[in-house]
This record gives C-alpha cells, sequence and structure tokens, in this order.
C-alpha cells in the first residue's frame, strides 16, 4: 500500500475509451512511450536537494528529481521506499524538513493563499480516491473550478459532463459514490482533478485499493492521459503501465533515487544490484 495515504484540463475532442489504446494488459510492442521526447518541454516540477524526516525515520534523503511539461515520469520501489511521501510532498502535503521543491518556477510556498493557489495548478489522483459521499458524481467534479477557478455554475456543468464522458462514467453523473464501482469512483476523482486544469497530476499508487478486476479500466484512461501530453508523476506498482505509458522511470529504495532511466532500458538492462533484486520478484520469470 506504499506510505502514508491522503488526499480545468479542457476536454479534448477524444475521449480516452479510442479503441485503438486498448488494455493495459495487452502486449502492444509498438506503442512506446507516451510521448515523443521533441514533444517535451522545460522542467516544471522541480525537487533540489530535499531531506524529509518521521521522527528519526530518514524517508526522504537527498532527492534531485525534474519533471518536464508533458513528460510522464512513473516511481517504482518497494513498500517504504518513499515513493508516496515524495509525491505528498509535492504539493506540501508533507512537509520537507530541507530543501527546495518548485512548480513551474514558482518556489513551493509553506501556506496560506500562495499554497492554495498552487496546489490548484497541481492534481493529485489518491489510492483512497476521497470523493465527498453527500454529493453527487458531477457535483464532486464540478466543486473545485466553481469554489476556486470561479467558473459559472453552467460552465462548471458543461465541461464536467465532458470530462465524465472523456473517463467513461457520464452515464453515472447524478449518482453518489457509494452507488459506483471502485473502478468508477477513481475514474471520477482523475476527472476531477483534470476539472481544474492542472499543470501536472500526481497519482499515489491509484489502482492499489481496487480490485483486480477494475485495474485495467483506471490503467486505461491513464495511459488516454498519457498520450495526450498530459505531465504526470505516477507511484505505482503497475510495471505494465510504467512499460507503456512512461517517459522515465525512477525507482527508490530506503528513502533514495537509486536509478533512472527509460522504461526499456529500466526494465532488460537495470544498472544497480537494488533495483535487478527488486525485477526479479516482481516480473515474471
Amino acid at each position: 500500500m506504499g506510505e502514508s495515504v491522503a488526499e480545468h484540463k479542457n476536454a479534448l475532442a477524444n475521449p480516452v475509451e479510442d479503441a485503438s489504446l486498448g488494455s493495459v494488459a495487452e502486449a502492444d510492442a509498438d506503442l512506446g512511450p507516451s510521448v515523443a521526447p521533441d514533444h517535451i518541454g522545460e522542467p516544471l516540477v522541480v525537487l533540489q536537494s530535499v531531506e524529509k524526516y518521521f521522527g528519526t525515520l530518514h524517508v526522504l534523503q537527498n532527492i534531485n528529481l525534474s519533471v518536464r511539461r508533458g513528460e510522464v515520469v512513473v516511481v517504482l520501489g518497494p513498500s517504504g521506499s518513499g515513493k508516496s511521501t515524495l509525491c505528498r510532498a509535492i504539493n506540501r502535503l508533507e512537509t520537507i524538513q530541507s530543501g527546495t521543491i518548485s512548480i513551474d518556477g514558482q518556489k513551493l510556498p509553506e501556506e496560506g493563499r500562495a499554497l492554495a493557489n498552487l496546489r490548484a495548478d497541481v492534481g493529485m489522483v489518491f489510492q483512497s480516491f476521497n470523493l465527498f459521499a453527500h454529493k453527487t458524481v458531477l457535483e464532486n467534479v464540478t466543486l473545485g473550478p466553481t469554489k476556486v477557478r470561479k467558473v459559472s455554475t453552467a460552465d462548471a456543468r458543461r465541461a464536467g459532463m465532458e470530462l465524465l464522458t472523456r473517463v467513461g462514467v457520464d452515464s453515472q453523473a447524478e449518482k453518489y459514490p457509494a452507488q459506483l464501482s471502485g473502478g468508477q469512483q477513481q475514474r471520477v476523482a482523475i476527472a476531477r482533478a483534470l476539472a481544474m486544469n492542472p499543470k501536472v497530476i500526481l497519482f499515489d499508487e491509484p489502482t492499489s485499493a481496487l480490485d483486480p478486476e477494475m485495474v485495467n479500466e483506471v490503467l486505461d484512461v491513464m495511459v488516454g492521459l498519457a498520450r495526450q501530453g498530459m505531465t504526470m508523476l505516477v507511484v505505482t506498482h503497475e510495471m505494465g503501465f510504467a512499460r507503456k505509458a512512461a517517459n522515465r522511470v525512477v525507482f527508490m529504495s530506503d528513502g533514495q533515487i537509486v536509478e533512472e532511466s527509460d522504461p526499456e532500458t529500466f526494465f532488460t538492462r537495470a544498472q544497480t544490484a537494488r533495483a535487478k533484486d527488486f525485477l526479479s520478484k516482481i516480473l515474471p520469470h
């Protein structure tokens, strides 16, 4: 399950259910990385010398990492390696002891309105959905744009329905979260993050709370986002997604970034003994 759990992209013309995407589970070797390298822009998220402790436990050790605009970075590693803490530190759900984190050239504020404004540019999808149980699916998606972005109710509902169509749950718009499956709830959570038109979306093990048969429906939506150029940092145990959608794999162990490379290199020619040992335990022989 990883470490601690907590918690308006404009709709594109084509919904992510495009059959050409197929299932993440399919062997589709010709797809390759989600975004061609020449479409990736300047650094958008930058972590420099980041240190984080929980008491005496040193959970992030000298983390230096950048995520470029349009890039999909997948963070892998064993449970307890610091992956989720890294993800949550980027929008200050976890505070850091030292180092800097910046989003689109702005240093992450410590508190107040500036932090709230910057968080609005950083979408986050959690393990546990975190939908408002007393609001309908559409109300969950439109709440942020109307309250934070000051979008009119009519415009927010129209954009919200486009997003729900995009993630394949538009028929559930007037239902409440408890009436949906786990996979449907997580797709609503993705639509809610997109509704704020974020510059980057952070995914903290978004499929770990799902029943196995629901995993692919969520991963397929994520693959669609990746191919449409959404900047994403994804903490996951889903190796198929990493191979299919990532531009770069970052491998963590014991609070450190041990190795990073393109997916093909990582999965076939890992350089460090720790990464090789990790892969030997999770990949079929």
